[in-house]
């Protein structure tokens, strides 16, 4: 009765909703000040919004105050008047909703003054957005508004010192990527030492590209690894997987997410090996190997999910278009990706701790966040994250042109018309900006318009470096850019790039910016995101998709798509059936990534619970006596012998280096057997049985014992390390923690999750109706 209900008052109360009624009375008492805070001096300007600090409630009048002085603090620092939707933005921010606003109407603006008025209240704000440039380039760019309002602001990066994410995150803002914040709680609940630390407790979190962080990056939970021994990559068995062909050696999926070795190209792989025989117990590591080379070969492509620059692998964030630095794929996948590129296997290492996007964004207290395309995934801002959306009007109503998609029957044709598209238009003068979906994509395309006499400046994940200033000059008379992922690239691109004004009008009488998406991307936000690149501010602009029934996402989501006339010399297709197999594909796609999202939540969600159980124990053996306590009664003996050589203080810290090593040493044991049992969960569907309730049945049994497993390790440590005035030799016994950590890119169980087994089932299905139908 309850899900009814609450399904029945979601229907009433729609989340895209928000009333902003109320905050439109309070923009004239905003305005009415704005001629009594011109008076003040910098020096009184801040004295007066740090007087908020002192307030004991902040109603409207408080409210209408910090928007007031932010308003002429932006005014000062920026010399800019922030717009009354920009007000409205911050408002609704600092109501704890998720605010939609266009591209270009000023949403790191309205952050700003957001954060501002949650540090004014006293709340340390964490301000995440989508990559460390974005962090760094908006605290920075935000920081003389800050200073005017007496509020501090620090920034962290995958390159910042422990020394100065600790003064970031002591500041009363602190802007990062939700990655690196991320990754900084999982280190900080490793240490052994509180003074190691570099964070604090939460409690606000503003989101910046709240769709992309909230649900494309919750795809992926934030995994710590430690090193341990040399990767044993196997340069043999990469050599053998090299020489396999498909079809023949070897099988893919249709969603290019499995492949597997056929009977012939088994009995080809094992004579290679000397005649081993793989699927025996014996040889299971070997298995390992193969499968690991076989995905490496087959599935993982060289300039789309990775690149190879100064020896080393360096995967690409696909929903960022960015090299992810200091990432890599689970051990057996990594090494094998190496030993295909003829690389010097790196290190390996263990899964230290994890955590999902949805567990990390739950510690606050509050959240909030903006984008310029919130609605579409309003419900599932609900049902994740309990968010509701506050769409802003535009300053200026938009005038962009969106085309309908231009479709085509194969990729060569498709391209071919691109290139002629933006050769025609390049001509006139009229900038163009090019959506590409990976780095093969846009260098390819940036090699046909070189042919076609067309030079263009290409930004991906090779020269992300220079994105703000490629991204700046975009909108520039006779500019060609080719772009990788251009949602997140934070960047605006004004008409006449930074040049004079006369050049914004030479541009805008051509038509403003052109945007050119050379395929649609897995969500038709993502879509809305690189048109919304054109057509800032009541600017003209105007943006085409073109798409191909031979698009990877149509072969792969609507395999049997067919074109519903005959293409005209061109290849190009014009009937509706041709449209509704490319929109099936995208639609089919952002349900698979839903559940994707779903996914990692199920599973999840125990394991960030059994954590915080015993994050609360390792919080209390770091900050308290109790470690010495327990293995004074757990060994006495040990205890008191000791006791009278050492120093009380120098036995107590070892008491808590031996407990904290066996608290991180099994939890990262218990991960490595959840796992497992993650990787063999969906057999038991066969036997009928539900998937998650296995896993919780398996785990929470094993969950149980962790406790008195850790009592019995740290014992027997106790009873045998030695320990003197400097401490517990726990090397000596083969107890050594980590030398370095980096993280892992991965996807929740990327090769098998219970959505895809549906979709193929379904495919099965369908295929064997029509054959049947076309017999």
């Amino acid at each position: 009765m309850r899900r009814v209900k609450g399904r029945f008052s979601r229907f009433l109360d729609r989340p895209a909703t928000v009333d902003l009624s109320r905050y439109q009375e309070l923009l004239k008492s905003i305005e009415w000040r704005e001629a009594k805070l011109e008076k003040l001096s910098d020096a009184e300007l801040t004295e007066a919004a740090t007087g908020l600090r002192d307030e004991d409630s902040f109603g409207e009048k408080e409210l209408a105050e910090l928007c007031a002085l932010g308003r002429e603090a932006a005014r000062r620092a920026l010399d800019e008047r922030p717009y009354d939707v920009q007000l409205l933005g911050a408002m609704e921010l600092l109501a704890g909703h998720v605010v939609q606003m266009a591209t270009g109407e000023g949403k790191t603006l309205a952050g700003a003054l957001a954060a501002a008025g949650y540090a004014i209240q006293g709340r340390p704000v964490h301000v995440m957005s989508v990559n460390d440039y974005l962090a760094r380039r908006d605290a920075e760019w935000m920081g003389p508004v800050y200073e005017l309002l007496g509020v501090s602001v620090g920034w962290v990066s995958q390159i910042s010192t422990q020394e100065e994410r600790r003064a970031a995150y002591a500041a009363d803002v602190t802007y990062g990527s939700v990655s690196e914040i991320g990754f900084d709680l999982l280190r900080d609940r490793l240490c052994t030492d509180v003074g190691d630390m570099v964070g604090r407790e939460p409690d606000v979190v503003l989101v910046d590209e709240a769709d992309s962080v909230l649900i494309d990056e919750a795809k992926v939970p934030l995994v710590l690894a430690g090193s341990s021994d040399d990767a044993q990559s196997d340069p043999e068995v990469a050599k053998i997987v090299r020489a396999l062909r498909p079809g023949a050696h070897y099988e893919r999926d249709e969603d290019g997410r499995n492949a597997w070795l056929t009977a012939r190209g088994s009995k080809i792989v094992e004579k290679a090996l000397g005649g081993v025989d793989l699927y025996s117990g014996e040889h299971s590591d070997r298995l390992a190997a193969v499968n690991a080379a076989l995905h490496a070969h087959a599935l993982l492509e060289r300039d789309v999910d990775y690149i190879v620059r100064d020896g080393k692998v360096h995967l690409i964030n696909s929903s960022r278009g960015r090299i992810a630095l200091r990432q890599r794929w689970p051990d057996g996948l990594q090494a094998a990706v190496e030993a295909k590129e003829r690389l010097r296997p790196t290190e390996s290492g263990e899964v230290l701790d994890s955590i999902s996007v949805q567990g990390l964004i739950s510690r606050y207290e509050t959240v909030c966040g903006m984008t310029g395309t919130a609605s579409a995934v309003a419900e599932q801002l609900r049902e994740f994250y309990e968010l509701r959306v506050a769409v802003i009007p535009p300053n200026k109503p938009c005038v962009r042109e969106d085309e309908p998609d231009r479709l085509y029957d194969s990729v060569e044709n498709k391209e071919k018309a691109i290139v002629a598209e933006i050769a025609a238009t390049h001509a006139t003068g009229r900038p163009i900006l090019i959506g590409t979906r990976d780095v093969a994509e846009s260098e390819r395309l940036a090699k046909m318009l070189a042919e076609a006499d067309v030079q263009c400046v290409v930004l991906n994940a090779k020269n992300d470096a220079q994105e703000a200033a490629i991204v700046a000059e975009a909108g520039a008379h006779g500019a060609v850019t080719v772009s990788t992922q251009m949602a997140g690239r934070g960047t605006d691109i004004r008409l006449g790039g930074t040049s004079s004004s006369e050049d914004h009008d030479k541009v805008a009488d051509l038509g403003g910016l052109l945007v050119i998406g050379t395929g649609r991307y897995q969500s038709s936000r993502l879509d809305d995101q690189l048109r919304g690149r054109s057509g800032r501010q009541g600017d003209p602009g105007g943006s085409v998709m073109f798409a191909s029934l031979a698009d990877d996402q149509v072969i792969q989501y609507a395999p049997d798509a067919t074109a519903g006339e005959e293409p005209d010399d061109e290849g190009r297709l014009t009937d509706p059936t041709t449209q509704r197999f490319i929109d099936h594909a995208q639609k089919v796609s952002e349900g698979l990534q839903l559940e994707i999202h779903r996914n990692t939540w199920r599973y999840t969600r125990l394991i960030e619970h059994q954590r915080k159980v015993l994050l609360e124990h390792r919080n209390e053996l770091l900050t308290t006596d109790l470690a010495a306590t327990e293995l004074a009664a757990l060994g006495p003996d040990r205890w008191s012998a000791l006791s009278d050589e050492i120093d009380e203080d120098v036995l107590a810290a070892a008491a808590r280096q031996i407990m904290l090593y066996h608290v991180d040493e099994r939890w990262t044991e218990h991960l490595a057997f959840l796992a497992d049992v993650r990787e063999t969960i969906h057999l038991r569907a066969l036997a009928k049985e539900t998937p998650i309730d296995e896993f919780h049945r398996t785990a929470i049994p094993v969950f149980k014992k962790i406790a008195d497993e850790i009592a019995a390790q740290a014992t027997k440590t106790f009873k045998s390390v030695e320990i003197t005035a400097s401490g517990a030799d726990l090397e000596s016994e083969g107890l050594r923690r980590p030398s370095a950590t980096w993280t892992y890119m991965i996807h929740d169980n990327p090769f098998d999750t219970d959505a895809e087994q549906a979709l193929q089932r379904v495919r099965a299905m369908v295929k064997k109706v029509r054959g049947g139908a076309r017999r």
